[in-house]
């Protein structure tokens, strides 16, 4: 049997993955695409609706995005790095929408509001100074604050449900914040894509080897059902699998990926699907980090619209794992463990005791103190009312920082190759939210050619009308694509 060859393969069929196969085939039809994945269905692991929050990550609501240095000095140039990715995927949905790509935006976006909140005087003042700064940039208009419990509890009814009428509070709003379904965005992507003909979705396979070759890569997929093996080519290929891009990164041996280690996270939520308490809430209300918690585990409450129907998400319940996905094995951060990345290894876990420890407590947790925890954000939650469901992993970046000293970063980062032919996609948060502008980058550095000497910058420009401009620095142009992008999407209040 001869060897199937494309011009791009995607290991993984989820945000990334699908985000980057419809930007290619937008920008050149004609392109040749196979996608892999491992599970017998589409967008099933991390970008399964149930195992994220599906927060539309806009730095809106998120405080981890916004950190206080010892002199009470805050930072938002994260927040509005992040805002202007999200504003990027929010060109692109609505490019596809206008396409008719995608028939109806609710099927995957809605608009809820996001929201901070927190109590106790010295976070009240935490939350006033951030309000001050951000108010002030355009990214940021419309931000709302208050420190007034009467106003607070119509922004958020069960937040300040039996709440003691003495205890300093405040909150944020920005009225059109989003709940994204990233499963069924990316399910809509490739259901299109097969629609339109030279891609390939292999279901039920894995990729146990790839090599580099002549032209490209060859890699070795073993499907899943018969055991049987088949060798397939590419001149581009992208690792988009969520925890699985790390270690097939790894057995890629490109240079850019040494020194890289994966620090793999476990989630939980509590989950409320009585329709009586859902109605009551319509926001993404985050509050702060317990102190010694990992920024991926700011508390938030949220609803959640899965299928057209909503319900309501409390979490994330961090714990200690070595598997890098839901559907991995507990081998997976062993086996990952090399010559090359075990010092900036221990020096991170020499560094992060106390997260580790963190971790396993949270992993022990019983219902009970789940429920207190959720009792801050929600006083009258009843434990009837309440379910606990798994989320799915997230893989933590372990790298070498300036000094060659191992660090543990939070976010998400492309790793590829010199020459453009592999690209890899490690860490989370803000992850799906920012994939589009990921996947940009992704396009600039791996198709380097088709940007500088073809059409593609231009229809770059016609996806993206932001794109090869500042965001941040041009007010007029914010509002402008606001405009056209918050009513295609249905995100106007």
């Amino acid at each position: 049997m001869a060897t199937q060859t494309v011009d791009v393969l995607l290991v993984g069929s989820g945000a990334m993955s699908s985000t980057l196969a419809m930007l290619l085939k937008e920008l050149d039809p004609d392109l040749s695409i196979a996608m892999v994945e491992k599970l017998d269905s589409v967008a099933n692991e991390s970008t399964n609706g149930w195992n994220n929050a599906g927060t539309g990550h806009a730095a809106y609501c998120e405080l981890n995005y916004t950190p206080e240095d010892k002199q009470g000095n805050i930072d938002i140039s994260k927040a509005i790095g992040i805002n202007k990715a999200f504003e990027v995927s929010l060109q692109f949905w609505s490019h596809l929408v206008e396409q008719g790509v995608i028939a109806d935006s609710k099927s995957f976006i809605n608009r809820t509001p996001h929201k901070s909140f927190v109590w106790g005087r010295e976070n009240v003042e935490f939350l006033r100074k951030r309000y001050e700064l951000m108010s002030q940039h355009h990214l940021f208009k419309g931000m709302q604050f208050s420190d007034d419990p009467d106003t607070i509890a119509k922004w958020m009814p069960l937040v300040m449900e039996n709440r003691q009428s003495d205890e300093a509070v405040a909150a944020t709003k920005v009225e059109h914040g989003s709940d994204v379904n990233f499963g069924a965005l990316a399910r809509q992507l490739v259901g299109n894509l097969q629609r339109r003909g030279s891609f390939d979705l292999i279901l039920n396979h894995a990729v146990v080897n790839l090599k580099a070759a002549p032209g490209g890569w060859t890699l070795l997929l073993k499907d899943q059902n018969t055991g049987r093996t088949r060798p397939i080519r590419s001149r581009f290929v992208f690792l988009g699998a969520g925890g699985g891009a790390f270690p097939l990164l790894q057995k890629s041996r490109i240079p850019e990926g040494k020194g890289y280690a994966g620090f793999p996270v476990a989630g939980q939520w509590l989950v409320c699907n009585k329709q009586q308490v859902v109605t009551q809430h319509l926001a993404k209300v985050y509050g702060k980090a317990a102190i010694g918690a990992p920024p991926m585990s700011v508390p938030h409450l949220d609803t959640r619209v899965i299928d057209g129907k909503k319900a309501l998400l409390f979490g994330p319940f961090a714990g200690f794992t070595t598997k890098f996905l839901k559907e991995g094995s507990k081998m997976d951060m062993p086996k990952s463990i090399k010559r090359n990345n075990l010092k900036p290894m221990l020096q991170v876990g020499a560094k992060n005791m106390g997260l580790t420890k963190y971790l396993i407590s949270e992993a022990m947790q019983s219902n009970k103190s789940r429920m207190k925890a959720l009792r801050e954000y929600y006083p009258g939650a009843k434990d009837e009312d309440w379910q606990l469901a798994r989320a799915g992993k997230r893989v933590q970046i372990i790298k070498k920082d300036e000094k060659g000293k191992g660090k543990l970063e939070f976010g998400t980062e492309i790793v590829a190759s010199q020459d453009g032919t592999l690209a890899a996609l490690l860490g989370a948060s803000p992850g799906a939210s920012t994939a589009t502008q990921t996947m940009i980058r992704v396009v600039e550095h791996c198709f380097k050619d088709r940007l500088e000497n073809g059409d593609w910058k231009d229809k770059l420009k016609q996806i993206i009308p932001s794109y090869g401009e500042d965001l941040a620095t041009d007010a007029e142009l914010t509002a402008s694509i606001r405009q056209r992008t918050l009513s295609t999407l249905g995100l106007q209040s």
